[in-house]
């Protein structure tokens, strides 16, 4: 199994009224107010910015941290910005029960893992607990905890590991 396939960093855990949140759209996740903004960089000062209860994540978030939410994570419109802030924040991946079939194909282009959880309980998670993802076989570890999901595609490795679908269709 290859190191690139095993992040390891801080859970943010989206959660309110011990249930993890669903239904986070794009603009919870990047607020539309700041779609001029253009420059990746200057993204993910903006990242859960129209969230309730993370309004507060961009200024809090650290480079390798990883998130967790529950159902449908990215729905409504494609914005880009709404992975290219967590790229910009350094947050490693994102997981979730489910995504929006827009936004997990924005993820994949990018390069940016995410990862399908469909069988997460709510209530076993605390706050910056720290957790190891493996990408290739779809494991969330979380203490003594471990979590079976989706694993990333071959395509969707392959793109990661190049850095995005552009850098990969260099390489073809």
């Amino acid at each position: 199994m290859s190191g690139e396939f095993i992040l390891k960093g801080r859970l943010w855990v989206l959660i309110e009224n011990g249930k993890l949140l669903s239904d986070i759209d794009t603009d919870m996740i990047y607020h539309n107010a700041h779609l001029a903004v253009t420059d990746i960089d200057e993204m993910g000062q903006f990242a859960f910015g129209n969230l309730e209860g993370y309004k507060d994540f961009a200024d809090k978030a650290q480079p390798g941290d990883l998130v967790l939410a529950g159902d449908n994570f990215g729905s409504g419109s494609s914005r880009q910005h709404a992975v290219d802030c967590f790229k910009a924040l350094g947050v490693q991946a994102v997981m979730a029960r489910s995504f929006g079939a827009i936004y997990k194909r924005n993820a994949i282009n990018s390069g940016f893992p995410i990862i399908e959880l469909p069988d997460l309980h709510d209530d076993l998670f605390s706050q910056f607990d720290m957790a190891e993802l493996n990408l290739e076989a779809g494991i969330l570890s979380v203490g003594e905890n471990v979590y079976h999901g989706n694993p990333m595609s071959e395509v969707a490795r392959e793109i990661y590991l190049a850095g995005g679908l552009f850098q990969y269709a260099e390489r073809m």
